[in-house]
């Protein structure tokens, strides 16, 4: 028998009667990683990143125990340009300041896939899985041990040459962990409603919510960028720039929107208002139409999410990105882009 035979076999009752169980164990992960994605932009926002220079899956989940193993941590970390070009006379104590994010942002990770391999493992062992979901389930874990490697990866960029990691590699690392995380919710939402696969209607303006919903992904990215470079920290002022709409010195090269701090805040700002715009327009076309209800509470969702996240938006660019309040944004960024999804997935359920 091939894997596309067992794939495709029909579900059991005992497996259909198990989708809701299923739904809740992909929400409860899904929630992790949204945690995930907040610490991981606390440990960048904190400096926190470089402060565990080795990669190791099973001996890191230990902290130092003992002051010689924290002071091997240390003479490590002493030896990375981070800590000669920025940090140099840092005491022991400073040290474990930072050292703490970025343990807890490791250990978070490791968390999460025994919180996904086991009951997946679980409910495998019991045959409560339908044949057609393991694909989709399989992928998701094997993408979550991607996203370790890329965190890796990551981190490596900032250990020999560079004070900081790379910020094309801190964005690759938020994209792919914000993907996993709409996978998840894809996943869970037809489980939890008892459905497999999830039903596809060809809505009028289905394309639209999917293309706002790309937008806030790419928005996201640049969000990535913004901080990667600490462009944050400029121009905080709003709605100008250095007192213009559009400021001087944009664009100084084709590689500016990752590179430069003027390009990068300002892609950043124009996004915000087309995403804005986008939304406001959907909600306004599909209040002439009609809804189900499900689709009228999502758009009304979506519409409650954008101004939140606006209003987060200025008022951490005027309060020049403290740390707390760039975590908050960053949540109201995932909070926005699970509304759009949730629209997606409910326009997909219901005709015009």
């Amino acid at each position: 028998m091939t894997a596309a035979t067992i794939f495709a076999a029909s579900a059991t009752p005992r497996q259909i009667a198990s989708r809701r169980a299923i739904a809740i164990w992909l929400f409860a992960v899904a929630a992790l990683i949204v945690a995930m994605v907040v610490l991981g932009g606390l440990t960048r926002l904190t400096g926190s990143g470089l402060s565990i220079t080795e990669w190791k899956p099973i001996h890191g989940a230990l902290p130092p125990l003992s002051a010689v193993e924290w002071q091997q941590e240390f003479d490590a970390y002493k030896a990375i340009p981070q800590y000669q070009q920025l940090n140099k006379g840092m005491t022991l104590e400073e040290f474990k300041g930072i050292f703490w994010w970025e343990w807890a942002h490791r250990n978070l990770g490791r968390f999460i896939g025994f919180a996904f391999l086991i009951p997946f493992l679980a409910f495998a062992f019991q045959r409560r899985i339908e044949p057609s979901v393991y694909p989709r389930l399989i992928g998701l874990f094997v993408l979550g041990g991607l996203q370790g490697a890329l965190g890796w990866f990551m981190v490596m960029s900032g250990l020999q040459d560079r004070v900081e990691v790379s910020q094309y590699r801190l964005v690759a690392h938020l994209g792919l962990a914000v993907a996993i995380y709409a996978a998840m919710l894809w996943t869970a939402l037809p489980l939890w409603r008892g459905e497999w696969p999830a039903k596809s209607a060809s809505h009028p303006l289905l394309g639209w919510a999917i293309a706002l919903t790309a937008l806030v992904y790419f928005q996201m990215l640049l969000g990535g960028f913004v901080a990667g470079l600490h462009a944050g920290l400029v121009y905080n002022t709003w709605p100008l720039m250095d007192g213009h709409l559009i400021p001087n010195g944009l664009y100084p090269s084709l590689i500016a929107p990752f590179e430069d701090v003027t390009t990068a805040q300002f892609d950043h700002r124009m996004i915000a208002y087309l995403v804005a715009a986008g939304v406001v327009a959907l909600w306004l076309t599909e209040r002439r139409r009609p809804q189900t209800q499900e689709a009228a509470f999502t758009a009304h969702l979506l519409l409650t999410a954008v101004g939140f996240q606006i209003a987060l938006g200025i008022w951490t660019l005027l309060e020049a990105a403290p740390v707390w309040l760039s975590a908050v944004h960053q949540l109201g960024a995932v909070a926005l882009f699970t509304a759009a999804l949730l629209h997606v997935f409910a326009l997909r359920q219901a005709r015009a």
